[in-house]
């Protein structure tokens, strides 16, 4: 099956794509989507033609992102630069999907390309729903902390008006999840998510962290703020707290 990876339409280009107030022409669509498979393809993927649609959606809606709510509780320096910080996440729902393929940004590819369908109007309400940042990747690493398991969940955060009544979505495969509050420790990365990235920056902030007791060590999260095309983009490792 083709496939787009997750960040690829979590942000779309600040340049050129920019939000639309009437339906978008054939030859601006075809262009946009022309731009995003030559992104797709730079991860070793491709763009289904069907995914025009949503793409052109997303544009028309990409200067409202709305951020997944929390609480700081504390920032931790070093070289008087924030090294890591302590967030608290309360209890929300959130559209999930979990994909086992061979390679990270495929499953996180697969997984996205579904819930962008659910978010533009493949809902039980026929509209679209609005982008949240971050949209964030659950992952699990083998015992010995060396590689990443298969199966991949990718999270994407209701809007505020629909946390109430959430939207059923029309693929079965997606679930609305309510989860518990969240406590977390996070770092900011820049650039590329592959495996080989976010295991170094799990091997860096243990370092700093150095062997608390209270966090999970086989399991973590990936926070995607920014597309791929974006040479530095912003992301986040987070550490999950045990829940007392």
């Amino acid at each position: 099956m083709a496939r787009i990876t997750l960040e690829e339409l979590n942000e779309l280009g600040d340049e050129d794509l920019e939000e639309e107030e009437e339906p978008m022409e054939e030859e601006e669509q075809s262009r946009l989507f022309t731009h995003w498979e030559a992104v797709a393809s730079t991860h070793q993927v491709s763009l289904p033609q069907d995914m025009a649609g949503p793409i052109a959606e997303m544009t028309r809606h990409n200067q409202t992102r709305e951020p997944v709510p929390y609480v700081s509780i504390s920032q931790h320096e070093k070289c008087e630069e924030t090294a890591y910080e302590e967030r608290l996440y309360p209890a929300g729902k959130w559209a999930c999907i979990t994909k086992g393929e061979p390679k990270y940004e495929q499953s996180i590819s697969l997984g996205f390309m579904k819930l962008i369908r659910y978010i533009c109007k493949e809902n039980s309400l026929a509209r679209h729903l609005g982008m949240t940042v971050p949209v964030v990747n659950e992952i699990h690493l083998n015992k010995e902390g060396t590689e990443l398991l298969p199966d991949v969940l990718t999270a994407y955060y209701l809007p505020g008006e629909f946390q109430l009544n959430p939207p059923l979505p029309m693929d079965p495969e997606i679930q609305i999840i309510e989860r518990a509050p969240l406590q977390v420790i996070t770092r900011v990365f820049y650039g590329t998510t592959t495996e080989e990235t976010i295991l170094r920056e799990i091997h860096l902030l243990w370092e700093l962290l150095g062997s608390p007791d209270n966090v999970l060590r086989e399991t973590y999260m990936v926070a995607a703020y920014q597309n791929p095309g974006v040479p530095n983009r912003r992301n986040e490792i987070w550490f999950i707290r045990r829940a007392d």
